[in-house]
């Protein structure tokens, strides 16, 4: 998964970052000292401010984002936002916090051993004999590489180096070469792709399931969120295949090179045999899918049911269990700044949410606008494309969620839809953020390789995204009503 925080040079804050902390302050104060509108409690405009006030330097980061949740935490209950200091403090020990954390250990898990390498370089070596195959290859290897290594920039760096290895043998120049520019565009595409598919690829979607579950009222879990997303990734995928196939012209004057194959063998060969504790880490994942695709039969077969979140700490558990497991908790590269963001993003959310100052901004918005007369497709299509076209403004996939989703969910509840279904297919739209390299750490790893320009991925991220939303939206109109 991706960290939280890009580190600044010499840690200096840039002077839109201070004049967004000045920015926060003074909507925090205006909110706070305003009087309190009709209809709205104390509670809420004081939950509203801090929500706002959190909002602007999660955006504008003149403090790193886990001390802006720190803060926001203890505003809460010191100005009377809730009622007790469990409901602020508690949001630590959601379960979703435990499903993230336990995320990160079978992650670290796989990473630290051959599994995903190994994997990928058969895939590549089967089917990557012709430029169409590895084409071809990097597509499908994206996507079952996404189960076991569920990271979106640990992808691409075990991927870049495959790539390299076939663009030199193809002698193709950085900058010159149309077949180099579609195969790492399509690196930067495919690995959002396979991400938007499975929740844990990335937090963001966890988060997003948090808030579906809490707020929505949903029961969503790892095979809902898979069934329901998988269709829009590979179709979009395969559109965009073959879109990129033919606009580029990408096998012109290509023709089948075994050297490349040769050398991917040779790496392949190099890793060795298959260890006992790349062993034990393949079969704890292959135990974890289990239980993740079996969770709705288990009670009718065994008497009681293992939840997605049970399932993932038992992974935990056996992952760093001496004589099973495959590292210890040293080794276990857990991010809890990220933790600490989420815990904090719940509560604001939360406190926003239940003190009915979402519901009272809300309705405010769709008296203004007449999103009530407006017909509630039209509504889906819309916000469904405002997450997937949203990176454009919001780089980090964890901000946009929480900004997005509580309100989406809030929004789609006053309009009498569906609040699950809506967002849940919004947030399958989390993940595309494919436009400029800069946006993710995957775009800029792939963008070093110096085989596209910025306009090549701003023109072919533009065209990825309108396909996605509409991929997204016929999901949301006629397969999501069918699986949930």
């Amino acid at each position: 998964m991706e960290p939280m925080e890009v580190k600044r040079d010499k840690d200096k804050i840039s002077t839109s970052a201070k004049v967004g902390g000045v920015i926060g302050l003074v909507i925090f104060a205006a909110l706070l000292l305003m009087p309190t509108p009709a209809g709205m409690s104390i509670a809420a405009q004081r939950s509203m401010a801090i929500f706002f006030f959190a909002l602007v330097l999660w955006v504008a980061r003149p403090i790193p984002i886990y001390q802006t949740s720190i803060l926001a935490i203890l505003l809460l209950p010191m100005i009377g936002a809730v009622a007790k200091e469990k409901i602020a403090f508690g949001t630590l020990g959601y379960p979703v916090i435990w499903l993230m954390v336990a995320a990160f250990v079978l992650t670290s898990a796989i990473s630290q051993t051959n599994v995903g390498s190994r994997l990928a370089l058969t895939l590549v070596t089967k089917m990557g004999k012709t430029p169409r195959g590895s084409l071809t290859a990097f597509m499908i290897a994206n996507f079952v590489i996404a189960f076991f290594v569920p990271s979106t920039t640990a992808r691409a760096a075990l991927f870049i180096p495959i790539v390299v290895v076939i663009l030199e043998v193809y002698k193709q120049s950085p900058g010159k070469s149309m077949f180099g520019k579609l195969m790492t565009l399509q690196g930067v595409q495919n690995n959002a792709f396979a991400t938007s598919m499975i929740m844990t690829a990335t937090s963001s979607q966890v988060i997003a399931m948090g808030f579906i579950n809490d707020m929505a009222g949903g029961d969503l879990g790892y095979m809902n969120w898979l069934m329901g997303s998988m269709p829009q990734a590979v179709f979009t995928a395969i559109v965009m295949f073959f879109l990129g196939y033919h606009l580029f012209d990408a096998e012109k004057g290509l023709k089948s090179n075994d050297e490349s194959i040769k050398i991917l063998k040779k790496q392949l060969a190099d890793l060795g045999p298959v260890s006992v504790r790349e062993k034990r880490a393949a079969a704890i994942f292959l135990f974890t899918l289990f239980l993740w695709a079996t969770e709705d039969y288990q009670a009718a077969w065994v008497g009681f049911e293992i939840s997605t979140v049970q399932t993932a700490v038992l992974s935990m558990f056996l992952c760093l269990s001496p004589g099973i497991g495959v590292i210890t908790w040293k080794q276990a590269d857990i991010k809890w700044d990220l933790m600490i963001f989420s815990a904090g993003a719940y509560a604001v959310g939360g406190a926003f949410n239940k003190s009915g100052g979402a519901g009272y901004l809300v309705k405010y918005f769709v008296d203004a606008v007449g999103l009530e007369s407006m017909n509630h497709s039209l509504v889906a299509i819309i916000l469904i494309s405002t997450t997937v076209f949203s990176h454009l403004i919001f780089t980090s996939k964890t901000v946009r969620t929480t900004i997005l989703i509580p309100i989406i969910i809030t929004l789609g509840k006053s309009l009498g839809m569906d609040a699950v279904q809506l967002a849940l297919a919004c947030s399958f739209g989390i993940a595309y953020t494919i436009t400029l390299p800069p946006h993710s750490k995957v775009n800029t790893l792939y963008f070093s390789t110096e085989y596209f320009t910025v306009a090549d991925e701003l023109k072919f991220g533009l065209l990825a995204c309108a396909i996605g939303s509409i991929a997204i939206s016929l999901v949301y109109f006629f397969w999501l009503p069918i699986i949930l």
